[in-house]
């Protein structure tokens, strides 16, 4: 999973230094978007590592991380869990209005918000949160309205690529880094 530096325009990054709140989708997102199901019909959901530990950076430097599903499952709900991950909203189709009541209850303005999606039921919220960003796979309608496309696809490291994107701006990767080895979190992210 090699993939070229990201060059981040000087605008974006300094509204990537004044995020406070990174939402995500799941299923293309944290996932590959393929859908598995046993043989009791649970659906089986693969993360990847990377995006956890990135997601775990944000929060340990100060960006609030949501989720946002239209899709219910134990497997989200364990993940997230795993991840103290505590703004879980899952079987809300309406992701502009499922964003809208988390920026409301979390009091984040818009303009400090990204969302990262991959397909069009994701529309609404990336043109509300103040920065939009696709996958690289993601549906072409959505890549042409993010303000950021990952070089990785979903569920290959994505929103790692985005969150030591928002580090760098924010803190510098380094320091961020630096202060998830130093601090009691580093068990949490153990669990990938």
């Amino acid at each position: 999973m090699s993939h070229p530096a990201t060059v981040i325009s000087p605008e974006l990054r300094e509204k990537f230094s004044n995020l406070k709140l990174l939402v995500c989708d799941v299923d293309g997102v944290l996932t590959d978007g393929k859908l598995v199901y046993s043989e009791g019909g649970e659906s089986i959901k693969t993360f990847h590592v990377h995006d956890g530990m990135g997601l775990r950076l944000l929060m340990e430097n100060g960006v609030e991380v949501g989720i946002i599903t239209a899709r219910s499952g134990v497997a989200v709900a364990k993940r997230m869990s795993d991840l103290e991950i505590k703004h879980v909203v899952q079987g809300r189709g309406d992701k502009g209005a499922a964003l809208q009541e988390l920026l409301d209850t979390l009091g984040v303005a818009a303009e400090h918000a990204a969302y990262i999606g991959d397909d069009i039921i994701d529309l609404p919220a990336l043109r509300l949160a103040g920065i939009g960003v696709s996958v690289a796979n993601g549906h072409m309608s959505v890549r042409a309205e993010a303000d950021f496309v990952t070089g990785a696809s979903g569920g290959e490291g994505a929103v790692r690529e985005l969150a030591d994107a928002i580090l760098e701006a924010k803190v510098g990767l380094e320091v961020a880094i630096e202060t998830v080895l130093k601090s009691s979190a580093l068990p949490s992210v153990s669990k990938g």
